[in-house]
């Protein structure tokens, strides 16, 4: 089962994608013909169907790995600060007016690097950072990014503030195909790096002394896993906004299903990831049609109850430092 399971998940994606792609306001059948406004309607929807599968296997994927490097079961991109430090460099982007294709990703990598950073050395007291040390630098890091966002929003022209305020709700309407195409290569392109680390991940989980032990050059694997899985978190937000718990939700539900093979368990992560937020933006837009409500509430009001309940778990005792 463990085995076929990927197998699975890759056989049904296009499946389900497709039938995304029939859900929304405007309702029509393959009878209708294909219309000029059917082909304008099947395009958009396309594209945020495209856009939801690549954000949420880059959430789903950089979540696995801060979970395995940090040895942290509550470690995601959203909860750590990753998420809000991306977010304010991509608006920083756009408020100076400087939000190309190249420079939106790469303002959000920055900024995701140097919050995951700052959180890092909050937590640090003299050896590895405690979980609930994590935790609480990174809500601190969030709130201080929430802040100057909010602050950034204060200063903003009329005719800017709209795409501002879409990075703190998460949305995956597509503004820019070349967009797209660049956080689509940037998510590929870490998705591939991290897949041939499984290995080096799988000994980390052992212990970083134990990983050492086992021939792992545990400070450039460690090194590289960051940037790789911040680069990915700084591709979804860079194209998608600030959308949360995803990287918490699904590795876990991965994890339970696969076993802790990183082999396995990275690419399971990506495809459950984007399958994951595509169905949520779906539901999103269909719940109370024609008015559609941010992923990214979605995804909380999912997330937040799922992250209650594993830090109640970890607090009886259920998981080890």
């Amino acid at each position: 089962m463990k085995k076929n399971a990927v197998w699975l998940l890759l056989a049904i994606t296009p499946l389900v994608l497709a039938a995304c792609l029939l859900v929304g306001a405007a309702d029509f059948t393959i009878q209708d013909g294909l219309t000029p406004l059917l082909r304008a309607i099947l395009l958009l929807r396309a594209s945020r169907v495209a856009a939801g599968f690549v954000v949420g296997a880059a959430l789903a994927c950089a979540g696995t790995v801060l979970q395995a490097l940090l040895r942290n079961p509550l470690a995601e991109p959203y909860v750590l600060g990753v998420s809000g430090g991306s977010a304010l460099g991509a608006a920083l982007a756009i408020f100076f007016g400087a939000a190309g294709v190249f420079i939106l990703p790469a303002s959000a990598f920055v900024a995701g690097v140097l919050a995951l950073l700052i959180v890092y050395l909050l937590a640090h007291q003299g050896g590895a950072p405690s979980l609930y040390a994590l935790l609480l630098s990174g809500v601190i890091i969030s709130s201080i990014c929430s802040s100057l966002l909010m602050l950034i929003i204060a200063l903003a022209p009329v005719e800017g503030l709209h795409s501002i305020t879409w990075w703190l709700l998460g949305n995956l309407q597509v503004t820019s195909l070349p967009l797209l195409a660049v956080s689509a290569t940037l998510v590929l392109a870490a998705f591939g790096g991290l897949w041939l680390m499984a290995r080096e991940l799988n000994a980390l989980t052992l212990g970083r002394e134990m990983a050492h032990h086992l021939g792992v050059r545990t400070g450039l694997v460690v090194t590289m896993g960051l940037a790789l899985a911040t680069l990915m978190t700084a591709a979804a937000v860079a194209l998608a906004g600030l959308i949360g718990f995803v990287g918490l939700i699904v590795p876990h539900a991965m994890r339970a299903l696969l076993g802790p093979d990183h082999r396995r368990l990275i690419p399971a992560s990506a495809l459950a990831g984007g399958l994951f937020l595509t169905l949520a933006d779906t539901l999103a837009r269909a719940l109370i049609a024609p008015i559609e409500i941010p992923v990214g509430v979605i995804t909380a009001l999912m997330g937040g109850p799922f992250f209650l309940v594993l830090l109640r778990r970890r607090r009886h005792g259920e998981w080890s430092e």
